[in-house]
């Protein structure tokens, strides 16, 4: 049995095509999923046709470990019985963002090696988002698949092996990953990893061995931030110490056959008399709702929320819309026309039709807020009400819902915002002003006619 060894390379950076360029990179940046519990996976063979197109997964979409062993279980089955196994300690979609030579800077990548696998590859796969639990499995999985141990090889021990093409051999190569906070480091330790990579496909590809690859790591490098905007603006947001962004609480869904009304907030509070009570926790994320009452066909929408015991009594808060065609822009509309709250036998009737948007998108606010101003939301028939409602980060979608996932938002802000209505009328008048100075200077004439002082005098009656 040949001496286990541990890969630890530094090299310095190498110019090579940026990695953004590559089809499959397209994949990595677009994911936005959260980075805490889900690592990258990239796989390719020396064989043909072992994953399909269609396997490539779409924006989002987490790979759990049965959804794994099915992208393996081909591979393993029809492909070479050679297989490296790439393990880096650290590992993040951010990474490929970083240090991918991204935005035009080719010289700066740190995947050529990769990159020019993945691209001279007949087979390869980029799954952007893999279940921690299903990479910490995966050594043991392809032990079982392979009925082979894995080895853990250096450079050199590669190079003394003799591998086979029929024989199964499960090859083991770490990778390390830097702790520091510096940008060069990191890069460093990625560009050498990068070239353990290459080293070992150019060892296996003089000896005309087939293999599949597979590049992961067993947790990730960075963990995603809440990137939306502060209230004190962007200048404080980049003075303040950033903060983990908090895992958003599932939208309210109304299901008859299938999901018909969605409706989510940041935040949901309600107050009666001046008493105030929070509604978030127990509205979002709670399989026990009671919606009774919720109702929805293709022209109206009802969906009721009902609390027990909330200010000593059963509350109901009913959102009622509206579906309408218009001629005029010759599509559907939709429009909240009113909420009501529903509480010891009598009824508060708020007025919502600003809440309106075409059919096809959802409606999103940032603040819905009843009251008499011009700018709130929700307007009360009665005055004064007992009753006040606050929404945060609002958002509603009851007609052409697709799945438990909200269209695209027509939002309530305006695109002339009074800022940029004072920029325009600012630019406007000093337009004017040099229009004006711009005319006077053109306008002014010179004298054509000079005084000889060897000759007559001359004399000028009018100058035009």
């Amino acid at each position: 049995m040949m001496a286990a060894a541990v890969v630890w390379v530094r090299a310095g950076p190498r110019r090579a095509p940026a990695l953004w360029q590559m089809r499959w990179l397209s994949l990595l940046l677009a994911a936005t999923v959260a980075a805490e519990q889900q690592v990258p996976l990239v796989l390719w063979s020396s064989d043909r046709d072992l994953w399909a197109p269609a396997a490539d997964t779409h924006e989002g979409h987490i790979t759990s470990d049965m959804q794994l062993s099915t992208y393996l279980d081909p591979a393993l089955e029809l492909g070479p019985r050679n297989v490296l196994l790439f393990l880096q300690d650290k590992l993040s979609l951010e990474d490929f963002t970083a240090y991918g030579g991204v935005f035009g800077n080719k010289q700066d990548s740190a995947f050529s090696n990769l990159e020019n696998a993945l691209t001279l590859a007949p087979s390869s796969l980029v799954l952007p988002a893999v279940d921690r639990y299903a990479v910490s499995t995966l050594s043991t999985y392809l032990q079982e698949k392979l009925g082979a141990s894995p080895l853990h090889v250096d450079l050199a021990t590669l190079r003394e092996l003799k591998l086979n093409a029929s024989l199964p051999a499960l090859l083991l190569i770490r990778l390390p990953y830097t702790a520091s906070s510096g940008l060069m480091a990191p890069r460093e330790v990625l560009t050498g990893n990068d070239e353990v990579i290459g080293q070992v496909l150019s060892t296996l590809a003089s000896e005309d061995v087939p293999y599949t690859a597979a590049l992961t790591a067993v947790r990730p490098s960075r963990v995603a931030r809440d990137a939306a905007m502060v209230s004190g603006g962007l200048g404080r947001q980049l003075l303040e110490k950033t903060t983990p962004a908090a895992v958003p609480h599932p939208p309210v869904s109304y299901n008859d056959t299938a999901p018909r009304i969605l409706l989510w907030a940041q935040n949901f509070s309600v107050a009666y008399q001046e008493q105030w009570e929070d509604l978030t926790s127990l509205t979002f994320g709670v399989q026990e709702l009671n919606l009774t009452g919720s109702f929805w066909n293709n022209s109206a929408a009802i969906l009721a929320l009902t609390y027990e015991q909330l200010f000593g009594t059963t509350v109901t808060f009913k959102f009622i819309l509206a579906n309408s065609f218009y001629s005029v822009s010759a599509r559907h509309w939709f429009t909240m026309e009113r909420l009501e709250i529903h509480s010891n036998g009598s009824v508060t009737y708020f007025n919502a039709s600003q809440v309106t948007g075409p059919s096809i998108y959802s409606f999103h606010c940032q603040y819905v807020v009843s009251g008499t101003k011009n700018d709130n939301l929700l307007v009360p028939h009665s005055q004064p009400s007992a009753w006040q409602v606050v929404l945060r980060d609002f958002q509603i979608q009851a007609f052409n819902v697709t799945g438990e996932r909200f269209s695209y938002a027509s939002d309530c802000a305006g695109f002339f915002s009074p800022g940029i209505w004072m920029g325009l009328l600012t630019s406007l008048f000093l337009l004017f002003i040099f229009t004006y100075g711009l005319h006077m200077i053109l306008s002014l004439k010179t004298m054509d006619r000079f005084d000889d002082h060897k000759g007559p005098a001359i004399s000028l009656t009018q100058i035009v």
